[in-house]
Parts: structure tokens; sequence; C-alpha cells
């Protein structure tokens, strides 16, 4: 375990997550803190913060300490702050928005590096956030089927059924001009991490449709295999959010799945996206 001098890390699980205390982000942080949270972020996937009740100008100025800010396609952000966007769910909604495994955007060419999420009004009970080390997946992957998978290549869908249905009552109040357009991206099955080159499953339910130069009948069976084992119990970790907690996640090895189980309440997080590169 790595030595860190000006914040506290708490290992959450096995293969992912970490709590970070003993700091206020509220001040701005030295370069040092910074490098510290990114080296915990590389180090666990998803780092956590608690009690940080950040207004949106402020948490908009700690992301853009780690990387550049961009635009989510599909939903409008805030009046005053664009690059932030709501993720709500009204008590009378049914669905909540993204609730299905996936990774950000994969539909894009260059996803996002990483995402950052805050807890504004949370229900009295559930709407935790689970999230899985697609690394630690593809650790756990025989030889063979890593040799199998490292020429492949797989197709994700901005339309895919399961994920558009989550999106439904953001695109009905806040959709964008992209919203009614199908985004499409290729990418490879195994991605190497571009600042730790850890190998990573680079797939998920949410958006891959099927393998390139293959047909989704003919990419099925595997894809459904490689979406059931990259979020097996001992890849994941749960989190329990207060309002003022903060989540950063690496997009480009970790999938997150938000918890819908608390109907008739409302939940309100801002979500702010890191720019990201080309997978590799």
């Amino acid at each position: 375990m790595s030595n860190y001098q000006h914040i506290e890390v708490r290992q959450m699980a096995g293969a992912i997550g970490a709590e970070i205390s003993g700091i206020d982000l509220m001040q701005a942080a030295s370069d040092q803190v910074i490098a510290e949270i990114r080296q915990a972020w590389l180090a666990h996937g998803v780092v956590f913060f608690r009690d940080q009740p950040l207004p949106p100008a402020v948490f908009l100025a700690l992301a853009r300490r780690f990387g550049e800010v961009v635009e989510y396609p599909f939903v409008k952000g805030l009046d005053d702050f664009p690059l932030i966007i709501p993720v709500l769910k009204l008590a009378h909604e049914r669905h909540n928005f993204g609730g299905i495994w996936h990774t950000d955007t994969a539909y894009l060419a260059a996803p996002p590096m990483g995402t950052l999420l805050i807890a504004r009004e949370v229900p009295p009970f559930g709407g935790d956030t689970l999230f899985a080390s697609g690394s630690a997946a593809y650790e756990a992957l025989s030889p063979a089927m890593q040799q199998m998978l490292a020429g492949l290549r797989a197709v994700n869908t901005s339309t895919k059924a399961e994920v558009t249905k989550t999106r439904e009552d953001r695109l009905k109040d806040s959709s964008t001009e992209l919203s009614r357009k199908e985004l499409v991206a290729e990418h490879p099955v195994v991605r190497t991490h571009p600042e730790t080159e850890r190998k990573s499953l680079y797939v998920n339910f949410g958006h891959t449709t099927r393998f390139a130069g293959m047909s989704e009948e003919e990419s099925r069976g595997l894809l459904h295999f490689l979406f059931a084992h990259q979020i097996k119990p001992e890849f994941t970790c749960r989190f329990s959010w207060q309002v003022g907690s903060i989540a950063l996640w690496d997009n480009r090895c970790v999938l997150h799945n938000p918890v819908n189980d608390y109907h008739g309440h409302k939940r309100l997080m801002h979500r702010i996206t890191l720019k990201g590169d080309v997978p590799r």
C-alpha cells in the first residue's frame, strides 16, 4: 500500500474502491493533495468523499483539477452551469437515469476519462451505486480467453434498448439535439489503461451490441458471458450515498450501476464528465 502524506485512504473492497478523508474540498487543494487523490483513484478505480457539500462553482473547479470538463451528449446541464448535469429521479418516476451496468458513453469515439458525482438529495433508503473493476475481471480470465479476446473489437451504440429506457424521463424535459441521433463507436474488447498500462475488459451491457465483423446473434453468447463475468461480487464495491458525498471514478476501467430501489422518493445528483482519449 502506498503512503499518503496529505490524505487518509481506506480501501473498501478487494478489487475496487477507496474512501478518502482528512481533507476539506471546500478549500482549494494543493497540487500535492490533488496528486495523492489521483494516485488513490488510479490504484482503486473509484474514490469517495463524505461531507463535502460543494456548491456548483466549487464542484466544477475541483473537477477541473483532474482533467478537462466536457458536456454530456443527451441531457442539458444546469442553467448557470451547463457542464454540470442533473441526474434526477422524481418520486413518481419508475426508471432511474442510467440504471443498468455500463461505462459512460462508450458509444463515443473518445469516451470520458472519468466522472464526478455529488449527492444533492437522497432518498431515506436505497439509491446506492455499485461499481465493478474491469481490470480485475480481465485478470481473472484464463490465459486462453485473454488471448482470444485480444484481437476483438466491440461495437457500442447509444440506442441499445435497455439503457435508452433509463433516459426516457430526462429526455422528456431536458434533452439536447443529439438525443435524437444514434451514436456508434467501435473499441477494443480489451483496453489498455493509458496511465497504469493495466488491461481491462471494455464491454458493457448498457451499450455493447456485438463484436466488429460479427452479427449480434454470433456475438451474443460470448458477450453475455463477459457481461456476467465482469460484475461478479468479488470485482465490485457498493457505495451508500449521503448528501454531500462525492464519487470520482475512472471510466476507462470501471463499470457502475445505480440501484433503482427507492420508488416514491426523489434522488438528485450532479454529474461532471472529464474528457477522455481514444481507447487502445
